[in-house]
């Protein structure tokens, strides 16, 4: 591939050189704590006979994570409705969970509206909720380079060079813990009506929670990578989230590639597109 001065410069910011060919990604490590192992039976006194073993079901199937590529829920009720503006309104008043006793704001989104990307993340950290928009801090300055390399940017342009960006959950966890099944299923209306309203030709998901909320699928972000999966018809390619490359600096390489792909799969969806009129 041929880089430009800016994708040098960008790859450059990002510490990568722009020959590094990425090795096979592993799976992307997860924060939950590893499960207890289970307490084992005392042994049976010597002295005392022992009873036969007493016959024990089988535990019933857990539920299971639809597959991936089933559509997410339609929003629920009234937001299904909501224009931009109230939408705004319904997720600054919003107390579905427990999230809205602990934030200083929610965080509902930024970019153009008519933009032809949509980024979504996971949750807002500390700095997202002081501040009220996605992605800022450290990670936020990654991602914004990573953008800038392919001409993209959250400021103010024309809707084909910017992007839309929101999380998943709209409200910071405590902590910056994970968040909870719950947690993400009342959230989830809100997100599903902002794709609806911006109609995006590409949708970048960055991060486990948001890939699970999105593809309804508990496989690794490194087994989903590297191709073009399908939300509600609208092609969504799958990457790490930027606080993750911070910790792990050469799976860089490998979200430049998933950027790439996004750009190609965007461009396609736009040539494909008919003409307005």
């Amino acid at each position: 591939m041929a880089w430009t001065e800016r994708q040098r410069r960008m790859l450059a910011e990002m510490g990568l050189p722009p020959w590094l060919a990425p090795a096979a990604a592993p799976d992307e490590p997860t924060d939950a704590p590893a499960p207890e192992p289970a307490a084992q039976p005392a042994a049976p006194s010597p002295t005392q006979p022992q009873a036969a073993a007493p016959v024990v079901p089988a535990p019933a199937p857990q539920a299971q994570v639809a597959p991936m590529g089933a559509p997410a829920n339609r929003p629920a009720g009234a937001v299904a409705m909501l224009d931009w503006t109230g939408l705004r309104d319904a997720v600054a008043a919003c107390t579905a969970c427990g999230l809205c006793e602990s934030r200083t704001q929610t965080v509902f989104g930024v970019g153009n509206r008519s933009a032809e990307w949509m980024i979504v993340g996971e949750a807002p950290g500390e700095q997202e909720d002081r501040q009220g928009e996605p992605f800022v801090g450290r990670s936020g300055q990654l991602l914004d380079n990573m953008l800038l390399a392919l001409g993209l940017s959250r400021a103010e342009g024309a809707a084909d060079r910017q992007v839309y960006i929101a999380n998943t959950l709209k409200c910071r966890p405590p902590g910056n813990r994970n968040p909870t099944a719950d947690e993400l299923a009342r959230c989830e209306p809100f997100l599903v009506r902002q794709i609806e309203l911006i109609k995006p030709r590409i949708i970048l998901a960055m991060g486990r929670f948001a890939v699970q909320s999105l593809l309804r699928s508990n496989e690794p972000i490194g087994r989903l990578r590297g191709r073009v999966h399908h939300y509600q018809g609208v092609p969504l390619v799958v990457t790490y989230h930027p606080a993750y490359l911070l910790r792990n600096p050469l799976d860089k390489a490998r979200a430049w590639d998933d950027l790439c792909l996004a750009a190609e799969t965007a461009a396609a969806a736009a040539a494909a597109a008919p003409a307005p009129g």
